[in-house]
């Protein structure tokens, strides 16, 4: 899960466990590092390298096809086949373990724990040393907090600033369609008994939108790697932000599961509930991203839960088709009055998704030139905000801003964003962190500009805003309250550790468990929660517990 839960292990484990010996190493990987410390001489000559991510998905495509891509080339002579995975991940990566064929970089997402267990990456302390100045500028301040046993750095995470600093346009979480708050004038509500009572109102009023049947609720559950949109909006619910399996005491630091608990319960029934009345779209359970979206930009959807960065491309193309009505916002929705939401993330560090070298790389040296040239100021700007006078303007005061709409869809557009890059070169590459401040003062990204916010805002936007008394989105929400540990999901589990079996072994208990019990009848829901639990006690959830505890309170006291 893309920054939100910890993976679990399936395929990969058993081959990882078989074949990990077989020439993957760390000492292999030494070699490879010290192979090539001479190469990357010619820096002039045109290469394409392998970049794979197990992220996405996105369309495959070769960098200089785009214009970010075309630049860092021309900058470079370093081009990217860049492919995205199709398919189950575990699958994926037990294959590339089992047969060493592994591209020249990796965007580990969830599989980094399988990989770096395989010997998949270099360590890279030699070649940043050498030559990574600006690798050393960006992530200098945190290599401790990625630094692996062996006391070596194999990868870059996503990112590096840790702070907080205010998204204008903040959504994720549970959204709802805006026609349903306009329809009853924009009503406040908080809570999920109120969220649902205004979706149901709405779906008797409008039985069919444009001659097909209204859903009042969906998720996206029915794919493996998704099944955290299901398991996380209990936490939200009690007032906690995404900490993965777990909800952390504030006090006390102490780790409880999710799963099992009272939330859950809360949670789950509620949506069995929900769907005796017809609200709950049960194609939740069985379809995939793809359906999914295209669901959400038909218009029938009244609410979901979701992260924004799982549904950018249907929120985009909502947006270019020119509704307001048919768009969505989220809302802080919690259990109960009086509870204060954290939805928006407190300052973290995500130590264990990144960015690493494999030992098939052709060239580390050459690569980890890329890869510090990428760190440059004003390749971050490019990455993020492209090129001046094409997709950003420069006001009279240094700000940058979108001086008009063409602009602005270089961003928001989904086919004019990938034609440009940005889809591909502004996240699982190493960067500047979404809290980062340039040095004149702009925004690292357009997402954390209120210059750009305010321009972007519609009609709609500035209607809906004002009706709830707010000038941005994040207004709708709270602050974060500072967690120190923050997220609990990046905490690494060991593959084939009593942890990382028991949270996979709950995970499947889950997924076996939760979408039936939804669609069941309420009144087999006691019976079939008691069965749930019964086969989850017999887990040992404290080994769990006490570990990522251990975790969050040396995180606390500095020690990651």
């Amino acid at each position: 899960m893309l920054k939100s839960r910890i993976m679990t292990a399936g395929l990969a484990l058993v081959l990882a466990a078989t074949l990990a010996g077989c020439g993957n190493s760390n000492n292999s990987s030494d070699s490879a590092a010290n192979s090539t410390t001479d190469q990357g001489k010619e820096d002039n000559a045109a290469v394409t390298y392998k970049y794979f991510s197990f992220g996405g998905p996105k369309k495959q495509v070769l960098g200089s096809e785009t214009m970010i891509g075309k630049e860092l080339q021309t900058q470079t002579g370093v081009d990217w086949n860049i492919e995205y995975l199709v398919g189950d991940g575990d699958t994926k990566a037990g294959v590339m373990i089992a047969s060493g064929d592994y591209p020249d970089i990796i965007d580990s997402s969830g599989q980094m724990a399988k990989l770096m267990e395989a010997g998949a990456f270099i360590p890279l302390d030699d070649l940043i040393e050498k030559y990574g100045p600006n690798i050393k500028r960006v992530y200098g301040p945190y290599f401790d907090k990625f630094r692996q046993k062996d006391g070596k750095i194999y990868f870059f995470p996503y990112g590096a600033n840790i702070g907080y600093l205010s998204e204008p346009n903040f959504q994720t979480g549970f959204y709802i369609q805006r026609s349903v708050l306009k329809e009853f004038n924009y009503p406040k509500i908080t809570t999920l008994d109120e969220y649902f009572d205004l979706i149901k109102q709405y779906k008797e009023k409008h039985p069919q939108i444009e001659g097909k049947d209204t859903i009042g609720f969906a998720t996206l559950a029915g794919e493996q790697g998704s099944f955290y949109t299901l398991q996380n909006p209990a936490m939200h619910l009690a007032g906690s932000p995404n900490d993965g399996s777990s909800i952390i005491d504030m006090k006390t630091h102490e780790a409880k599961l999710v799963a099992g608990s009272e939330y859950q319960k809360r949670w789950i029934g509620k949506l069995n509930e929900a769907n005796a009345e017809g609200l709950v779209d049960p194609e939740s359970f069985t379809m995939n991203k793809d359906q999914y979206l295209a669901k959400l930009t038909s218009g029938r959807v009244l609410g979901y839960f979701s992260y924004s960065w799982q549904v950018g491309d249907a929120t985009n193309n909502l947006k270019k088709a020119g509704n307001d009505d048919k768009r969505y916002v989220s809302l802080p929705i919690v259990f109960d009055k009086g509870t204060k939401d954290q939805y928006i993330d407190p300052p973290g560090f995500v130590n264990n998704y990144g960015v690493g070298i494999t030992v098939k790389a052709k060239d580390p040296v050459r690569i980890i030139k890329y890869f510090d040239n990428l760190l440059k100021e004003e390749n971050q700007i490019l990455v993020q905000w492209g090129i001046k006078d094409q997709s950003y303007a420069v006001d009279e005061n240094g700000r940058f801003t979108y001086a008009n709409d063409e602009q602005r869809q270089m961003h928001e557009d989904p086919e004019k964003s990938m034609k440009f890059g940005f889809d591909y070169f502004n996240y699982s590459w190493p960067r500047y962190g979404n809290a980062s401040v340039l040095q004149d003062g702009n925004a690292y990204g357009p997402g954390s500009q209120p210059e750009v916010a305010t321009f972007s805002y519609t009609e709609g936007d500035k209607k809906l805003l004002a009706a709830y008394g707010v000038k941005t989105f994040s207004e709708l929400f709270s602050n974060p309250d500072e967690r120190s540990w923050f997220p609990a999901w990046s905490i690494a589990l060991e593959q084939g550790s009593p942890q990382q079996m028991f949270i996979t072994k709950a995970d499947d208990l889950q997924r076996n468990h939760l979408p039936s019990m939804i669609l069941d009848t309420p009144a087999n829901f006691g019976k079939n929660w008691d069965d749930y639990m019964n086969q989850l006690n017999k887990l040992d959830k404290k080994t769990y517990e006490d570990f990522i505890t251990q975790k969050v309170q040396d995180r606390v006291a500095g020690k990651w």
